[in-house]
């Protein structure tokens, strides 16, 4: 039987880090959601208008003897920007920024270590946050599995597609 675990991650819309960690080999799931901020069970549009603190974020639950937690943040640091202080691209506002939300002290250690790491591949540096984590709350289902069922969509064309096609990674592919 698989064990499972989980890391929280966010890092500009969660649309593409959800596309990206699909095709990871070792994740069995990701869920597109809001964390980091003070408000219950938020919706998409108050998220949207930064009242709640909250960032877009992803949840992935993963298998620790297939893939490490570290390898993970490393995917993370390469798949967005950690030095764009509440933006990723054109997207901009506080739910859009570089944040890690950790899962125990073993996690906050890796994350603390990885953020140092980032900073020495960046010029600029790296604003990642790193929170603990306290409550997670998944999105709307229109926003699971987004790229997926929209690949033809002008953001996926536009934004998506090219953040796999750099990191490698084809939508049918797997890293």
């Amino acid at each position: 039987m698989a064990k499972v675990e989980h890391a929280v991650l966010g890092g500009g819309c969660f649309w593409c880090l959800e596309a990206v960690y699909k095709r990871v080999e070792g994740i069995s799931l990701v869920v597109s959601g809001y964390a980091g901020g003070n408000a219950a069970d938020p919706s998409y549009e108050e998220v949207c208008r930064g009242t709640t603190g909250h960032a877009e974020v992803i949840e992935i639950s993963f298998d620790p003897d297939q893939i490490s937690y570290r390898k993970i943040l490393q995917l993370f640091f390469k798949a967005h920007d950690p030095t764009t202080l509440n933006r990723q691209g054109a997207d901009t506002g506080t739910q859009y920024r570089s944040i890690i939300l950790y899962n125990g002290e073993e996690q906050r250690g890796q994350a603390a270590e990885e953020i140092t790491r980032a900073g020495e591949l960046y010029d600029n540096p790296v604003v990642t946050e790193l929170v603990e984590l306290t409550s997670f709350y998944p999105a709307e289902a229109y926003h699971q599995n987004y790229y997926d069922l929209n690949t033809t969509a002008g953001y996926c064309r536009a934004v998506i597609r090219p953040k796999l096609a750099k990191m490698g990674l084809e939508p049918d592919s797997v890293f």
